[in-house]
């Protein structure tokens, strides 16, 4: 039997302020090369859920297991540095470089500065941004560029699994589409396993293989993108494709006859 890369164990968390399960026994196994998006309105418990996987949260109760072994048995920095993260709005380091923000993990573990400035030179190319980029820092960028430095930084010492909270949520449609393509592809080619929080299902349909619909700190569906276009049974699970299903149809008579092509 094949163990699961990632393997959430019936973890529930609770927070003081509230007294109510922000997470309530939630199970979900994530194989190697797995790109599964969260999904679910504020306060559903998947940004929770996310966070024990590299322990910005450790749970109450349950266990979050990395190749079998549980995470809260290995140091938390350490793992962490393990474990690329990508912040909604970049959070880069203002007073760094951009190629300082993508050193800062590669640093932290003791590579050899050769090594370091190789890794960064690479990475900017993985992304996209030219070299010169790596002198500037993170004001005189685009909001995008920013985004694509913060994935670079995520992957810089190489880890297998990426988390991303919102990763594209500020950022402009356009931009949005590109960069969360552009990761896909970079999942795709470097073999990644990926968990991103989205509340836009329509993003989590277009760049997921999996998708996980959490509700009051449960997972309600956990389907393919394929799979959730079909007759779902939980009413939650209905009104969200709903939305996406009216948008899409709406954009579709605006364009009238004889311009799908440019809906797609």
């Amino acid at each position: 039997m094949t163990i699961p890369l990632i393997e959430i164990d019936g973890i529930t968390k609770i927070y003081a302020t509230t007294q109510q399960p922000a997470v309530d026994n939630v199970t979900l196994k994530v194989p190697a090369g797995d790109f599964i998006a969260l999904v679910g309105a504020s306060g559903s418990g998947k940004t929770t859920v996310m966070k024990t996987i590299n322990r910005l949260i450790d749970p109450d109760r349950g266990e979050v297991r990395i190749d079998g072994a549980p995470v809260s048995a290995i140091d938390a920095p350490q793992l962490r540095r393990q474990i690329g993260y990508v912040f909604q709005g970049a959070g880069l380091f203002p007073h760094m470089t951009v190629a300082e923000n993508i050193a800062i993990t590669p640093r932290l573990t003791g590579w050899p500065a050769g090594d370091i400035a190789a890794r960064t030179a690479e990475l900017l190319d993985l992304v996209e941004l030219p070299q010169a980029f790596g002198s500037r820092l993170p004001v005189q960028l685009s909001g995008g560029q920013q985004q694509r430095v913060a994935v670079a930084r995520a992957l810089a010492a190489r880890p297998r699994i990426v988390l991303m909270d919102e990763p594209f949520g500020a950022l402009d449609p356009v931009t949005r589409d590109n960069l969360g393509n552009a990761y896909r592809a970079l999942h795709n080619r470097l073999g990644l396993t990926t968990m991103m929080v989205t509340h836009d299902i329509q993003e989590a349909i277009l760049l997921a293989s999996r998708i996980v619909i959490m509700k009051g700190g449960r997972i309600v569906a956990d389907v393919t993108p394929k799979e959730i276009l079909k007759p779902q049974s939980d009413s939650d699970v209905v009104a969200l494709i709903a939305v996406a299903m009216r948008q899409a149809a709406k954009v579709r008579e605006i364009a009238g006859p004889g311009n799908e092509g440019q809906t797609g």
